[in-house]
């Protein structure tokens, strides 16, 4: 049973968050959250009942405010649905440069959790995958492109395969081609007699 948020539950996630997203989440032990939380472990159990619950809370943490700031990329974003669509690009490529910068924590901790696809955490990174999909295809549809899903998901694929080709080559350089690509699309999409590719 989830415990109520306190300012300690947010402590232990907020150390817990940049634990994981810097060293992996098997490499931290739930010893090394509770130290970097200045809490005791057995506070940290407290507030979750396993490493588990934790991840999925890491997780949890991220979703909603990475969705709301891809959002604002794109509502801020100069021109028409296909420049705000390559501005979710640029943005995360000027991110991507940051010497902090880790690669999705979506996809790695899916990575990790490859054996376990029941895993909580794997079912929020499901979700957050999906919502953001569920919002480009909405954003989409506003802009008059029909039909709007497909074009969503073939942008969601351009955005993922950047994050993990960057993982490989560390080079920010192919999520801004991903951006033009995910342009080209949403450009052919809206040409007169063209549906989405």
């Amino acid at each position: 049973m989830k415990k109520p948020d306190s300012p300690t539950r947010k402590r232990i996630v907020d150390a817990a968050s940049r634990l994981f997203y810097d060293e992996g989440i098997r490499a931290v032990s739930v010893d090394s959250v509770a130290a970097k939380a200045g809490v005791t472990k057995r506070t940290l159990y407290y507030h979750f009942e396993s490493k588990d619950d934790l991840v999925a809370a890491y997780l949890d943490a991220r979703d909603q405010p990475n969705l709301a700031l891809m959002a604002r990329w794109f509502d801020e974003a100069d021109g028409g649905l296909p420049d705000k669509i390559e501005a979710i690009f640029r943005q995360l490529a000027r991110s991507a440069r940051h010497p902090r910068w880790k690669g999705c924590g979506f996809l790695r901790t899916a990575a990790e959790l490859a054996p376990l696809p029941g895993h909580p955490a794997v079912r929020i990174g499901a979700r957050h995958k999906a919502g953001f999909e569920a919002w480009l295809a909405g954003a989409c549809a506003a802009g008059g492109i029909p039909p709007s899903a497909e074009l969503a998901r073939q942008v969601v694929l351009l955005m993922d395969g950047a994050f993990s080709i960057m993982l490989v080559h560390r080079d920010p350089g192919y999520i801004e081609a991903a951006g033009r690509a995910a342009a080209a699309l949403a450009r052919a999409a809206q040409s007169p007699g063209t549906s989405a590719p």
